[in-house]
């Protein structure tokens, strides 16, 4: 019998990691010794593996350069429409195993280094990750930017370099405890500063109304500096740019006025200007009103504005000399995608320079306006809307209050002509809202000023026309549409799973990573013995492999053989994983009382961060590692039942669990959770899902067939009229003997002997004000959770129903998001071309 392959053996056999050519090969170990030699700086002999980790980087980024220029002399030569797409977050993650994989550099470069003597792995995992978001609405621009780039849409990320990103977590007894992100503390190989394009952003000051238009004075002025990052399409020769701007202070920042002694001072309060791009704010689906949030978002809209309109004026390649002022072609050379409302500023701003600087009249800048701009929402949350006080507003942004005020003038104009004396519907679509603090609506002022508006899954977007925005939808029904969410299939499959994805190329062709439509091929193996076992294989692997990543990393140790049963997200009460601590305590239970019977195996994991200052959420996940401790030291129990908090969950992290899991928990209160993308990670990597009918899940549901996704719980309909009745817990809690066990342990300190009410808050939430309602979906949860062990329990079965969700998942691609987003909004027509390699002229 021949003996196993190697790790790097096996890897060399997968093609869709790229082919290592001999030349290749040999020009990237010279290439990478050169930039070894050049990162070592005299005096120090000894290369450490950072070292290594630059050296390689460096190598892949000079395949990344000569396209990246040809790209955009590519745009300059063609002057396609461009697309700016506006975050306050983009969360990459890693950028080196992904830059490989879209230039087909993977097998190449492993086999350099292995010829080097070193581990590519290795020297990936000493690349920090850039954690520039929280979350959903993070990730999703990411994989946006991703798709937009391998569909060759010029397009362009803008948004904030945040110094700090979102905080790591570390769990210290049982706590969540936060550490500063210091993402860039040895460098960022992959981001090029550009401060020939930096730009003033002006604030505070006042405005005055001449004869000739009006002018805003006494500022304060910051510099955006702009670092640009390239964002390579997958095999297609495209680069991209991301650019993110950083704040600066200009050299007489308060030394303008200028007094004896106050120098020093002067100097150490440019701080106070540099703040604005030190920290990205924590909250996930929260809004928090400060002051320096405004700041932020306001800054990264003037900045990007004014290098929008420069590159609209100048559209020849290399030259700074403006060959366009026509504005009435503003959009049909650019469309803005708002973010959610963070970036909604754009908004007033661009009316501001329309009007103000280049002496438009109001309603052809507002025509202008709106045809450029269009508004995606990611949330109905009212907690988390923005409304921003306008005292603040008057003190930051005189001139854009004056704009927004004249904006909902004209706008409650329209409303009152369309729908005469109702002026309860002029109160609730006013862009400001009265009583106690007035505040600006900045959803309302989105909506006003785009021509396009979308919800992000085909649930959200009935939810968004039938209630919050309902008003808005009878006035405007044309500007509102759907865009379900997606994933790229580069990061999400053939980068964090090769061994899936080489399976599936085997079967139908490598072209499904850029077509994943092409995955309903595989429905014609759901019943090929072959196949199921292959499928099965590579799950086994995944899970070792993520077991011994879980024993080096938090010293744990699993069996592998459990079902990997998990649940990885931010920690909020509406994605209720006290919900799933309920079933944890359920099956303790039952185990503990017949623990002779044959129980399938679990290992529960959770993962996900709390922000700050949400208590509640940090009680859930204290919660999580006190029943982890009590379950995990039963002997009774043995290795039939884990639970384990996975610490500091982020993006690289994900790119391991997900590939290993079993079961995915999608279990937030149906209508709550705007899509999910989580979701269509697990569903592509071969789990299947436990969900309620929220977000994507429907259409997972739709797509998979409805029996391949354990689906349960109230539908939208059935929490509407549970609001009408009224939720009473305490109903509940009588009628189920189990769920009033499980709250009756928790309230008696069961799980927290040493402090018995530590979980007080918690069971009073539930009982008596938990507006997400987990005890209403606690039966039927649990009666799912029983049919899930009963199909893991035949492994065929199970494993012929994760073909299904596989085959089913093409739709959640990023590409064919992106692909409707082009068409329905941008108006711009994605092509799967290639242009020719820098090599190729």
């Amino acid at each position: 019998m021949s003996k196993p392959l190697s790790d790097h053996e096996r890897k060399k056999q997968i093609s869709v990691r790229g082919l290592a050519g001999v030349e290749n090969v040999t020009e990237l170990k010279s290439s990478f010794n050169r930039h070894l030699h050049f990162t070592l700086v005299k005096d120090r002999i000894v290369a450490t593996k950072r070292d290594y980790y630059f050296a390689l980087a460096n190598t892949v980024r000079d395949h990344l350069v000569g396209r990246w220029i040809r790209t955009q002399q590519h745009y300059y030569e063609k002057d396609p429409k461009r697309v700016y797409y506006i975050s306050l977050e983009f969360y990459m993650g890693r950028t080196l195993q992904n830059t490989m994989v879209n230039l087909a550099l993977e097998n190449a470069c492993d086999e350099a280094t292995y010829q080097l003597g070193l581990d590519m792995e290795e020297l990936q995992e000493m690349e920090e990750d850039a954690g520039l978001g929280n979350g959903g609405l993070g990730r999703l621009a990411a994989c946006f930017l991703d798709s937009m780039a391998s569909l060759g849409l010029a397009a362009y990320g803008y948004g904030i370099r945040y110094e700090f990103g979102i905080f790591n977590q570390k769990i210290v007894n049982g706590w969540q405890v936060e550490e500063a992100d210091d993402w860039l503390r040895f460098g960022n190989p992959w981001e090029k500063a550009r401060p020939e394009y930096m730009r003033p952003v002006k604030f505070y000051g006042r405005t005055e109304h001449h004869p000739d238009g009006v002018k805003w004075v006494d500022t304060q002025v910051v510099l955006a500096l702009p670092y640009d990052t390239p964002i390579p399409g997958y095999r297609n020769n495209i680069v991209n740019t991301m650019r993110l701007w950083s704040a600066k202070a200009p050299c007489d920042f308060n030394l303008k006025d200028f007094n004896v002694g106050g120098y020093i001072q002067a100097v150490l309060d440019r701080n106070l200007a540099e703040n604005i791009s030190r920290v990205l704010y924590p909250n996930d689906n929260f809004f928090e009103g400060k002051e320096l949030r405004l700041k932020q978002e306001y800054f990264v809209v003037s900045a990007t504005l004014q290098d929008i309109i420069r590159r609209f004026k100048v559209s020849k390649f290399g030259s700074r000399e403006v060959v366009r002022t026509d504005f009435n072609k503003l959009p049909d050379k650019v469309a803005i995608q708002l973010n959610d409302t963070h970036p909604a500023m754009a908004i007033p701003e661009l009316m501001r320079v329309l009007v103000d600087e280049e002496q438009l009249d109001w309603d052809k800048a507002w025509d202008i306006c709106v045809r450029t701009c269009a508004y995606t929402n990611h949330t109905v949350l009212p907690e988390a809307l923005e409304r921003w006080p306008i005292d603040l507003f008057a003190h930051l942004l005189p001139r854009h209050l004056e704009i927004i005020y004249e904006i909902n003038r004209r706008h409650l104009e329209n409303v009152a002509a369309r729908f005469p004396g109702d002026h309860e519907r002029l109160c609730r679509m006013s862009l400001v809202e009265e009583g106690g603090q007035k505040r600006v609506n900045m959803a309302h002022l989105c909506i006003v000023g785009s021509h396009a508006v979308n919800g992000v899954a085909q649930i959200h977007s009935d939810i968004l026309t039938a209630t919050i925005f309902k008003d808005f939808y009878e006035m405007d029904p044309h500007k509102f549409q759907n865009k379900t969410n997606g994933i790229t299939p580069r990061r999400w499959l053939v980068m964090c799973n090769p061994g899936l994805a080489e399976v599936i190329a085997e079967r139908i062709g490598e072209d499904f990573i850029r077509d994943l439509d092409q995955l309903k091929g595989l429905l014609k193996y759901v019943n090929d013995e072959a196949f199921i076992r292959d499928i099965a294989k590579v799950k086994q692997e995944n899970k070792l492999k993520f077991a011994a990543h879980l024993e080096e990393h938090y010293k744990v140790k699993i069996n592998p053989n459990s079902m990997f049963d998990i649940q990885v997200k931010r920690i909020h009460e509406y994605k209720r994983q006290l919900l799933n601590c309920l079933h944890m305590i359920t099956y303790y239970n039952r185990i503990k009382k017949e623990p002779n019977k044959q129980w399938t195996p679990r290992t529960v994991m959770i993962g996900g961060k709390a922000a700050p200052g949400y208590h509640t959420a940090k009680m859930i996940i204290r919660m999580i590692t006190a029943i982890g401790e009590v379950i995990n030291n039963d002997p009774v129990v043995g290795d039939r039942l884990k639970v384990i908090f996975l610490e500091n969950y982020r993006v690289t992290l994900a790119e391991k669990a997900i590939p290993a899991a079993d079961l995915s928990q999608q279990i937030s209160t149906a209508g709550t959770e705007a899509s999910g993308t989580g979701n269509m990670k697990f569903m592509l990597n071969g789990a299947l899902t436990i969900g309620t009918m929220d977000g994507a899940n429907v259409e997972m549901a739709e797509e998979a067939g409805d029996g391949n996704l354990f689906i349960f719980g109230m539908r939208v309909d059935d929490v509407t009229a549970l609001d009408k009745k009224g939720y009473h817990a305490v109903e509940y809690y009588n009628r189920l003997p189990e769920l009033k066990q499980a709250m009756d342990q928790i309230s008696a300190g069961f799980f927290s002997p040493k402090q018995p009410d530590l979980f007080k808050e918690i069971v009073d939430m539930l009982m008596h004000h938990d507006r997400f309602k987990v005890f209403a979906d606690y039966e039927d949860y649990i009666k799912c959770q029983e049919q899930v062990n009963e199909l893991y329990k035949n492994p065929k079965e199970w494993t012929k129903k994760v073909i299904y969700n596989i085959a089913g998942s093409g739709k959640f691609s990023s590409d064919r998001t992106i692909a409707q987003y082009a068409r329905e909004i941008w108006g711009v027509e994605p092509t799967l071309e290639k242009i020719p390699a820098p090599d190729d002229i």
